[in-house]
């Protein structure tokens, strides 16, 4: 396989996978915003929000107030942010024209699907039009990823789901840090009503409300949260599952390549550091500097792959 086309499959994978986190999120803080009470605390909640998809320094330059509405048209709809839904699959629709010849024709409907849908749209509308909206693009994304499990075992699939589980670890990283950090207002008690909320957000966002119940079959406890989706292997979105799957796909991709060096050694590395740990330790020593370490070492993986298939 060239590599330009290994390189645009992974950014399909990134890109698709940003774009159904970044829905997620919208969804779970307008959910948040309508329990919050006063304009202080719905304001912290998208502001948290733009935290968490590194935003809020874009946003700000905007001189855009962060109100419910003018946030989740940033997120979703807004082409200043390249981050934003739209950006996202119209980036994901662009590298999957260049690598048409690589995927099945239903992962490439599935990802042009998803931006029909969003291209003619510029505003997000209010209340039920906006939860519409994000309903569309969570039934296309998902579209997507039938689409792509059906694909055969081989280097495209490979290098999409390979860029899908880089990008998902990055995302719940910086959700579970940004909730510890930013999202508890100064002086809230951890366990109280408002936390419960917040950290049921959370859940929501990476789809794990039942998966917690299954999993602990306890009450909503925040270090039981974080220990969920740190260590919990069986739950997809956690790191330990991201960790485990990015050494299983650069060992496929290896194996057909002949391609193996930098970047194995540092996600073999690191899913032995995470397996030498525990959610106790990780508190003693800072929840906040595991996670940036973890973010730090998950960029470091991406520049090892890109530089090992030669993206560049």
């Amino acid at each position: 396989m060239l590599s330009r086309t290994a390189a645009n499959l992974y950014w399909i994978g990134r890109y698709m996978e940003r774009a159904e986190f970044t829905t997620r999120l919208a969804e779970a803080t307008l959910r948040l915003s309508s329990l919050s009470s006063g304009a202080q605390a719905e304001r912290a909640a998208w502001e948290s929000a733009l935290q968490v998809v590194g935003e809020d320094e874009s946003f700000a330059a905007s001189a855009e107030n962060a109100t419910p509405f003018n946030v989740t048209r940033w997120l979703l709809l807004s082409e200043d942010n390249p981050n934003s839904v739209r950006s996202c699959l119209a980036f994901a629709r662009d590298n999957a024209r260049a690598a048409r010849n690589a995927m099945t024709r239903e992962a490439w409907e599935a990802i042009n699907r998803a931006w029909l849908d969003l291209r003619a749209r510029t505003s997000p509308g209010g209340g039920q039009a906006a939860m519409n909206l994000i309903d569309t693009v969570k039934a296309d994304t998902r579209g997507f990823e039938g689409a792509l499990s059906r694909m055969l075992r081989r280097e495209a699939y490979w290098f999409m789901r390979l860029g899908s589980v880089i990008e998902r670890g990055d995302n719940t990283a910086r959700l579970v840090d940004v909730k510890y950090y930013l999202l508890l207002p100064e002086g809230e008690r951890v366990g109280g009503t408002l936390d419960r909320d917040q950290w049921t957000t959370l859940l929501q966002t990476v789809s794990a409300r039942n998966a917690y119940r299954l999993l602990y079959r306890d009450s909503l406890k925040p270090w039981l949260v974080a220990d969920l989706l740190i260590f919990r292997a069986e739950m997809p979105r956690s790191l330990a599952a991201s960790c485990a799957e990015t050494v299983q796909l650069l060992s496929e991709l290896g194996g057909s390549s002949g391609r193996q060096g930098e970047a194995d050694r540092l996600a073999r590395l690191r899913q032995t550091q995470l397996a030498d740990t525990d959610i106790d330790r990780i508190f003693r020593s800072g929840l906040h500097e595991f996670l940036g370490t973890y973010i730090a070492d998950n960029a470091a993986i991406h520049r090892a792959i890109a530089q090992q298939f030669r993206f560049g």
